[in-house]
């Protein structure tokens, strides 16, 4: 992987602020810049490893499209998502970019936030005969949660949700959505607790679980960059400004209908 120089930096920046479509300003082979996009590769319909063997998902296919236009090299380094901006500060990527909620926490932290993107919320996935039909039937049973994202820092002891939390009879965590899910199919859980897109997502290809959403964490999902990659920060978001302006970006939108309407630069 390439370190992003200050030199580096400066010339890739004029191929950002240049780029009208295509590869037409890329730079000679030896001076291509490699972006290195770090994703959770287990994040359906942002990003999730395809049929094929390749990472796809909107968010996948919108970064290839700005690497596309500014004329990068394209690469993904699938990140642990709880460990996922010691990674970024170890420059194991160039960006944090896979549904990811931003947080004053980051903010404050010293990291550099793209505007956001993506409107979603918390949502609740059971099983379609467990039940489970409200929120407050969950008190006395078993919930999971993914390590390292909003849903778990809403249930933490001081969290906005704690008090809702606190009548769980067990939370537990998990490395990713996939084995939440995967505790719950098995009846380990009763009940696990997640972004709305990514539960309608798991649904939409698994018969017997249903959705209860009722608005509970409502959170925004950007892109995150390393503190002082503030012009890195505007260039992706410049290109992608570009992708909107020329109808790129509603066209990958076109292959992930769920999500569209919470689109954020298509409403």
């Amino acid at each position: 992987m390439k370190k992003f120089t200050a030199l580096l930096l400066a010339v890739f920046m004029i191929f950002a602020l240049c780029a009208c479509g295509g590869n037409s300003n890329t730079p000679e082979d030896e001076d291509t810049v490699t972006f290195v996009m770090g994703i959770d590769p287990e994040y359906p319909p942002f990003s999730y490893l395809g049929d094929d063997g390749e990472y796809t998902g909107f968010d996948v296919e919108v970064c290839k499209a700005v690497c596309d236009l500014l004329g990068w090299n394209f690469e993904i380094f699938g990140v642990n998502w709880d460990q996922k901006l010691i990674q970024l500060d170890a420059d194991e990527c160039d960006c944090v970019w896979a549904g990811m909620t931003l947080l004053d926490s980051m903010k404050e932290a010293g990291y550099v936030l793209s505007a956001p993107y993506y409107d979603s919320t918390q949502v609740i996935l059971v099983k379609a005969d467990s039940g489970i039909a409200t929120a407050d039937d969950l008190a006395g049973k078993t919930v999971a949660v993914q390590l390292g994202t909003s849903g778990e820092a809403l249930l933490a002891e001081d969290g906005d949700l704690a008090d809702w939390a606190a009548t769980f009879k067990d939370l537990i965590t998990c490395d990713s959505f996939l084995s939440c899910f995967s505790e719950l199919g098995g009846g380990s859980v009763d009940a696990v607790f997640v972004d709305k897109p990514v539960a309608a997502a798991f649904v939409a290809e698994n018969e017997g679980y249903v959705v209860i959403d009722e608005n509970l964490g409502a959170e925004q999902y950007g892109i995150a960059f390393r503190s002082g990659d503030e012009e890195l920060c505007k260039a992706v978001e410049d290109a992608v400004a570009q992708l909107v302006e020329n109808g790129t970006y509603a066209k990958i939108a076109e292959n992930y209908p769920d999500i569209v309407n919470n689109l954020i630069f298509l409403n």
